[in-house]
């Protein structure tokens, strides 16, 4: 019996071909939150006194934010220093209690319907948000 010989393929070499090496971004790390000191904003009203209403007295017409102050053309009624009152907007909803009333950088102790005033306020206000007297 005769042999048979194994035959050996000829294998070619593989053609080399350029890789695209595509950059890996490194891996974001997660930021740690910084407290930082921030104003507190002030106070959602939860609820108004039983037995008080609320008057519309006016809107915002401006608002300084260096000052945290507001100015306020009174529409239908009057304002007293020491009154309570709500501010109401698209993003803002508060209470206080008036601290400071200004007329031509004067303070003053009342205002009336009418007037364009400076009013003292503890949150950012914007134009438009209707500024309601608590009345008990």
């Amino acid at each position: 019996m005769k042999k048979k010989k194994a035959s050996k393929a000829v294998k070619k070499p593989a053609k080399k071909t350029k890789k695209k090496v595509i950059a890996k971004k490194p891996a974001i790390k997660a930021k740690k939150k910084i407290a930082k000191a921030k104003k507190q904003p002030a106070k959602k009203v939860s609820s108004i006194p039983s037995g008080a209403s609320l008057e519309e007295i006016g809107i915002i017409t401006h608002y300084f934010p260096k000052v945290d102050a507001a100015v306020v053309k009174l529409t239908k009624g009057n304002l007293s220093v020491g009154d309570k009152i709500v501010i109401k907007g698209h993003t803002s909803d508060f209470k206080e209690k008036v601290e400071s009333i200004q007329l031509d950088h004067a303070p003053i102790q009342n205002a009336e319907q009418g007037m364009e005033i400076g009013l003292k306020v503890k949150s950012k206000v914007r134009e438009h948000d209707v500024v309601y007297k608590i009345l008990t």
